[in-house]
């Protein structure tokens, strides 16, 4: 299992909470954006720049998956690539991402994007709670382990 990470817009909060897991577990993280992201001297965490250009972050992740890894990211549309390649998606708010739920979540993105494109003011998420780092942290454990199983 790998683990990777849209760090574009993944909360600091949220790359340390990784940088623990990966020392912890042995499991490697990389951080794939478009502009340098700094992390911790580890042989587990690495970074991948990539070209700056809309989605260039999420194609690279994709063609980089394997089955069975795990992507942090809070953009759905890649959240669907990767359940349909076979990976795990876990939002930096501690939402998972399944085939059950994609389709859905899909949708009402799509909704908002149609009101915001039709001039309706949607705002944006809420601040990073400590509920949502908490949920993170929880499924990030519990996807380590079931991991950390299947590979043996």
């Amino acid at each position: 299992m790998n683990i990777w990470v849209d760090a574009d817009a993944c909360p600091l909060v949220i790359r340390e909470i990784l940088f623990k897991a990966a020392q912890r577990t042995g499991v490697p993280v990389t951080f794939v954006a478009n502009q340098p992201v700094n992390v911790p001297p580890s042989t587990l965490i690495h970074t991948i720049q990539v070209a700056p250009g809309f989605d260039v972050a999420d194609n690279e992740i994709v063609r980089r998956l394997s089955a069975g890894d795990l992507v942090i990211t809070s953009d759905i549309p890649l959240a669907a690539e990767v359940i349909a390649a076979g990976g795990s998606a876990l939002s930096p708010r501690g939402e998972l991402h399944t085939k059950e739920n994609i389709r859905a979540r899909l949708n009402m993105r799509d909704f908002m994007d149609t009101m915001r494109a039709s001039g309706i003011h949607t705002g944006g998420p809420p601040p990073l709670s400590q509920g949502d780092r908490r949920a993170f942290a929880g499924h990030l454990d519990r996807l380590l382990t079931l991991g950390s199983r299947t590979a043996r």
